[in-house]
């Protein structure tokens, strides 16, 4: 196993998170990769690691933290990391140490870089980006969203630094009399994400005219400022959970249930 640069021979498996076995990724359309060339420049560091076929089988992203979710001036954010964790496509490379390695790697990347630290964002339950698999690698909690919501994580450099924090989240859509609205918060970095988003606005635009869509594209800094999100999906005032993306017909019958109440 090796660790390597994001090249172009990976880019689109990259785009698609290393799933370009799955076909539900097509639905996430060239997000990332508009994403990509408009933060390349800006800091964005992407690793992958590779198996002994030189197949991709784990990544990590990361960029400086006035970029990201978090107040930490000076440091960088990890975005996600991930290792193929699926029987499809290059199989499952979970627990074999490649998450560690990608972490080590970037962290020595940003440490050159001249860094203060690095910062993630890790969850309490047992799925991906787990809080605890932090800490065990030296991160401890700067800041938390509510009692049982996702920690922001931090390893410093130095002694002496003052904790990072979340970018909180400052308001949220208004209900609109008359119509239904639908708010679709898109950063890009996350494919997930984008299907939703995609899958969103498909179901909007065949639903007529008392479906409004609105598109929130939160990568333009000043954006996410205004509103604290970065990616999220509202109908009306309420929240739609997206993580996992939900099934288009799941959101077009969420819609049609606000049509119904008009």
């Amino acid at each position: 196993m090796g660790i390597i640069n994001l090249s172009e021979e990976y880019m689109n498996s990259y785009c698609m998170c290393l799933e370009d076995w799955n076909s539900e990724m097509e639905e996430a359309g060239d997000h990332k990769a508009c994403w990509y060339q408009s933060m390349k420049d800006k800091g964005l560091g992407v690793k992958l690691a590779l198996n002994q076929e030189n197949k991709a089988v784990g990544l990590i992203q990361y960029l400086p933290a006035e970029h990201s979710y978090a107040q930490a001036e000076g440091h960088y954010a990890i975005l996600c990391i991930w290792v193929h964790g699926y029987k499809q496509g290059v199989g499952n490379h979970q627990k074999q140490g490649i998450g560690t390695a990608l972490l080590k790697a970037a962290e020595e990347d940003v440490t050159e870089r001249g860094a203060l630290g690095m910062v993630a964002w890790g969850l309490s339950i047992p799925v991906w980006m787990k809080a605890s698999w932090f800490k065990k690698h030296g991160y401890k909690r700067a800041d938390r969203l509510g009692f049982l919501g996702p920690e922001l994580v931090w390893k410093p450099f130095s002694e002496g630094l003052s904790a990072p924090r979340w970018i909180r989240q400052k308001k949220k859509p208004e209900k609109i009399p008359g119509q239904v609205t639908v708010s679709a918060y898109l950063n890009g970095w996350c494919p997930g994400q984008n299907i939703c988003f995609n899958r969103a606005k498909r179901a909007s635009e065949e639903l007529g005219d008392k479906v409004l869509f609105r598109e929130i594209l939160t990568s333009e800094r000043e954006t996410f400022l205004e509103w604290g999100i970065s990616d999220a999906l509202y109908i009306d005032d309420k929240k739609v959970n997206t993580g996992p993306p939900p099934s288009y017909k799941k959101i077009r019958k969420k819609i049609t249930r606000q049509l119904e109440r008009l």
